[in-house]
């Protein structure tokens, strides 16, 4: 019996899932044949990635939203080499905190797994990278500012109930995923399109964005599969909350906590341009969200009163044209 019969046999190849079986074992594979392990894959005590108080390369680049606000560019450069330092360690140390949500998520997910389930072996590779991921954060982070604030509080009081949905309604979980994968993918590639930051910070985008590929295409690939076959209650549901989870949480990763804003000094007033009062900031977070517009769009849920909050939530627009749509072609 080959796989994909043995895979039928359970259930869990119906007509049109071929393809979806197919990335699962491509996506599975190439976790196999690529990854990275933290404390093997990056040599920390390098003098390449040594981390210097005084190194000009952790000034903030136009990519970053504080690094590009006037504010920012008026400071002393001693100042803009501290904010700079602060900045990566707090995103590494919110990311990592997503991590953490996403790895409990899974194994929620996955405890109420069948046998012969072909999405487990795929989930268990992605949990096995994002705690490698959780490593490689925290230690950036001790090495550049132990001191950084990480997510808000409320952020983590909510982490245990949010994993729980990975249980009760994986869907909505997965939604999760993306509305927290998107964001950070989409700040570390354009920190690295615009000539990164400090060779240690540079090191952990490449590993982070190389898996972080596998990890989104997945999310993708699920909510394709599954939504479809919610029942008409939970499918409305999941409609009105997807935008308000993808404003949520693209939030916590994107912008700074309170105390974080305070700890690199910047100016509420400062604050509400970078996020997201200015027409520059708005466009910004419209840009974030076109690819899962579209996969919104295909999945038939922004529509009708889902569509109002699309809007109201300030992520509504033009859906990409195909997944990875440069920003520029977007508006």
């Amino acid at each position: 019996m080959t796989a994909v019969q043995d895979e039928k046999s359970t259930g869990y190849v119906r007509q049109g899932k071929q393809a979806y079986l197919d990335t699962l074992r491509t996506l599975s594979e190439a976790s196999v044949e690529v990854h990275f392990d933290p404390f093997k894959d990056i040599d920390w005590d390098s003098p390449e990635l040594e981390v210097r108080p005084n190194d000009e390369r952790w000034i903030l680049n136009d990519a970053d939203e504080i690094g590009a606000h006037p504010w920012y560019k008026a400071l002393p450069e001693e100042r803009r080499i501290e904010i700079g330092m602060y900045r990566w360690a707090q995103v590494a140390k919110v990311g990592l905190q997503f991590e953490q949500l996403l790895i409990g998520g899974v194994m929620n997910h996955l405890v109420w797994s069948k046998n012969n389930n072909p999405e487990f072996r795929y989930a268990t590779h992605e949990v096995t990278e994002e705690t490698h991921h959780t490593q490689m954060f925290q230690e950036f982070v001790n090495r550049v500012n132990p001191d950084v604030a990480g997510a808000p509080t409320r952020f983590k009081v909510l982490v245990p109930f949010m994993a729980a949905a990975g249980a009760f309604f994986p869907e909505a979980f997965f939604t999760g995923i993306l509305a927290g994968e998107e964001p950070i993918d989409h700040l570390q590639k354009g920190a690295m399109r615009a000539g990164g930051s400090h060779p240690a910070a540079n090191r952990i985008m490449q590993i982070h964005i190389a898996e972080e590929a596998r990890h989104i295409g997945f999310a993708h690939q699920y909510l394709e599969q599954h939504v479809p076959e919610l029942g008409r209650f939970k499918k409305a549901l999941l409609a009105l909350i997807f935008p308000l989870i993808m404003r949520q949480l693209c939030d916590v990763i994107m912008v700074p906590s309170k105390q974080a804003r305070d700890d690199m000094g910047i100016p509420d007033e400062v604050a509400r341009e970078i996020w997201w009062d200015s027409a520059e900031s708005q466009k910004l977070l419209r840009d974030l969200f076109g690819d899962v517009r579209l996969l919104a769009d295909n999945l038939g849920i922004r529509r009708g009163p889902a569509k109002l909050l699309w809007k109201l939530c300030g992520i509504d627009g033009r859906a990409s044209r195909f997944r990875a749509e440069p920003r520029a072609a977007s508006y």
